[in-house]
């Protein structure tokens, strides 16, 4: 810590009458959560600011209004495709491996118990980006991180209440495969063990779940006699419900050392109901941005949904194709298809040049859907090396069906994995910070 220190540019602030310079805010801020939330500092960058961004009540309600009404979209959407072709499914990006298992179906009208919808705040009003039904992150931040800092630096918290959300989702989708007649007494969350932020959101998502569950390490899980099973000291364990931290189309390509196709072998386990995923195969169809392409496509078509579901289309939905229909016309995007982090992302202007690029080297190898590009609103929060503007996403959470935790990260044209994460509040009149 002691090269951020000296790094850092000091600012001081005035919060109930006590002088703090930022370095010292935000180590008291985040130090006294580190148990819980213990990446404030990632690739030895900032990322947790010990700033607030205010928002009004009005733009709360109507992120939460977009986030419920596009999540019973996605489900009438994905509910259908579950009963569709293969054909279908593949076109939309879905690996072969997982086709049986996505079919498995679970709620008509949930599609995932923990998802995050990226919204941008543009002149044409609030878009939506992208869905990340599947494996969200952000997930610490927006439903504790975001309490804690709101408290510390004076203002209201917009998420009031949004654990009790996760506790009622995951409950429910335990009961759900009980009902349909999976065994449920051995629960296991799992994320990779040495990833600090995969295995800390994991630890938080057991702990707020209300399952008797076990976290064990995405590496220590095994087939065994057609089960997939966790070693006890003793003996294999069978797990009847797993929730994980990892990408079912990374799961489709795992193969042991010896060249056995383990992943394969484990969606095919939930495609015959030996075991029971969270979130549901249903979260895994809607986290392809094809789907952002059927949808849309079916839109413009004037088929398959209502005239209020045309209306939520038409306002939080942006054009998203398959093939680049913006070429001369309108800025564009490229996106693959099961990206995250801003992964591969490239933005372009209507000639078809390059105005910026992802610079990893993750998920360039999928399929690509062009999408209309709108600007990210710009504000200037301040951080450990001073004063920034940045592009704001936000990101909305459809925990169980329902709109939940709201949160907020700031960084380029492009929000990538150092983005910033900035709490957001309710502003308070004539409160005093207690020491």
């Amino acid at each position: 810590m002691t090269g951020y220190l000296d790094s850092a540019i000091k600012f001081v602030y005035l919060c109930g009458g006590e002088f703090l310079n930022y370095f010292d805010k935000r180590e008291e801020l985040y130090g006294s959560i580190r148990g819980v939330f213990a990446w404030d500092w990632m690739y030895d960058n900032e990322y947790a600011l010990a700033s607030i961004h205010y928002i009004t009540e009005e733009f709360r309600s109507e992120i939460a209004y977009a986030t419920e009404e596009l999540g019973k979209l996605y489900a009438k959407t994905v509910n259908t495709l579950q009963q569709g072709p293969d054909e279908l499914l593949s076109m939309l990006g879905l690996p072969h491996q997982a086709l049986g298992a996505v079919r498995v179906p679970v709620f008509s009208d949930i599609v995932t118990i923990i998802g995050r919808f990226d919204f941008a705040q543009t002149n044409e009003g609030l878009k939506m980006l992208e869905f990340n039904a599947d494996t969200p992150t952000s997930v610490v931040e927006a439903f504790y991180v975001n309490a804690k800092a709101s408290e510390y630096l004076c203002a209201a918290n917009p998420n009031v209440g949004v654990e009790n959300d996760l506790a009622h989702a995951f409950r429910h989708v335990a009961e759900k495969y009980k009902e349909m007649g999976f065994e449920t007494n051995e629960v296991v969350f799992s994320s990779l063990s040495w990833h600090e932020e995969d295995r800390g959101t994991t630890d938080y998502l057991l702990r707020q779940s209300g399952l008797e569950g076990k976290f064990v390490p995405l590496e220590d899980l095994r087939v065994y006699e057609d089960r997939l099973c966790y070693n006890d000291g003793k003996n294999y364990q069978p797990i009847n419900v797993w929730y994980r931290l990892h990408a079912l189309e990374k799961l489709a390509e795992e193969k042991d050392e010896d060249g056995y196709p383990t992943g394969e072998h484990v969606l095919d386990l939930i495609a015959r109901r030996r075991l029971a995923i969270i979130n549901p195969p249903s979260a895994f169809i809607a986290q392809t941005k094809g789907v952002q392409c059927l949808i849309w496509g079916l839109y413009e078509e004037g088929q398959f949904y209502t005239e209020h579901e045309r209306e939520i289309i038409k306002k939080y939905m942006l054009p998203t194709y398959f093939e680049n229909k913006f070429i001369g016309n309108s800025s564009y995007v490229t996106k693959p298809i099961y990206g995250r982090e801003g992964g591969a992302i490239s933005l372009f202007n209507q000639d078809g040049v390059i105005i910026d690029q992802d610079k990893e080297e993750f998920y360039w190898e999928q399929p690509m859907v062009y999408q209309k590009m709108v600007e990210l609103e710009e504000i200037q929060t301040d951080t450990i090396s001073g004063p920034y503007k940045g592009r704001a996403l936000w990101g909305s959470f459809l925990a169980g069906g329902k709109a939940s935790a709201c949160s907020l990260r700031i960084g380029d044209l492009i929000t990538g994995n150092l983005s910033c994460f900035l709490p957001v509040g309710y502003k308070k009149l004539n409160i005093e910070r207690g020491t």
